[in-house]
């Protein structure tokens, strides 16, 4: 004799485990959404960071030049009369020049190196290659290159964050 319960209700199956289509399309299209959002702002952060370091090496060679021209100023660098004390190229700030008030005719460097210009889109070029030097009887209207550097500005026509276009930096 049979005692069991006679069940109407169909065999329980084990639910599949997993995710269905319709929340493996909502997560792609929530990543997607983040994604549009996340790219621009990574992008801007690296602008940004291009143009710290832009900053940072314009004020690097800068200092470099005006320590030249302070050298030179106190007779410790030789030079013609006409010379206007600023270096002859940016070169000179890495080669060193003869210190002349030194007794052992030891060189003075203003530089290790000359740093490329981040924001300069010329793999081609030699980090001295990249600046725009301006000479010294330039004048800042129309800045030109010269005899001797006493100023350096970005190559790059490309505008910064805030508008302005690098070259005038």
């Amino acid at each position: 004799m049979w005692h069991g319960k006679l069940s109407l209700i169909a065999p329980r199956h084990h639910c599949a485990k997993g995710f269905t289509l319709i929340e493996l399309l909502l997560t792609l299209a929530l990543l997607a959404t983040l994604s549009t959002v996340a790219y621009p702002l990574t992008a801007m952060m690296g602008q940004r960071d291009r143009e710290l370091e832009l900053q940072r090496s314009l004020r690097e060679i800068r200092r470099a030049i005006d320590s030249y021209k302070v050298a030179a100023d106190d007779k410790r660098i030789e030079q013609s009369i006409s010379a206007s004390g600023y270096p002859p190229n940016l070169q000179a700030l890495v080669q060193g020049v003869t210190d002349k008030s030194d007794i052992k005719g030891q060189k003075i460097f203003f530089l290790r190196r000359i740093p490329r210009d981040p924001v300069c889109e010329c793999p081609e070029l030699s980090p001295i290659d990249t600046w725009q030097s301006r000479s010294y009887r330039s004048s800042p209207d129309n800045p030109s290159e010269g005899e001797d550097v006493f100023d350096v500005s970005s190559r790059s026509q490309r505008k910064s964050l805030n508008g302005t276009p690098y070259s005038q930096w």
